[in-house]
């Protein structure tokens, strides 16, 4: 298990389309991929727990990867907090 601190950049918000790119690329990766916020721990190949979050730019979260391919899995959604959330 690998638990990956993230900090959130967007500039217009986090719902809709950047909610379903970041479903896109979790179902990607075999390993189980959780955002977690607080006590929260939400599955980030699903839309609708995905859509229960509103993360605001700034946001520190934690992505938590688990499985085969964890280290691919945590990389390319820190990189997609990183640079594609716009």
């Amino acid at each position: 298990m690998i638990k990956t601190p993230v900090v959130v950049k967007t500039e217009e918000g986090f719902d809709g389309r950047p909610i379903a790119l970041l479903v896109q690329e979790a179902s990607q990766y075999a390993s189980k991929v959780y955002i977690q916020i607080g006590e929260k721990n939400i599955n980030a190949k699903s839309i609708m727990g995905m859509m229960s979050l509103s993360l605001v730019d700034g946001e520190q979260i934690t992505v938590v990867t688990e499985g085969e391919d964890e280290k691919k899995a945590a990389e390319g959604i820190r990189m997609f907090f990183a640079n594609n959330v716009k």
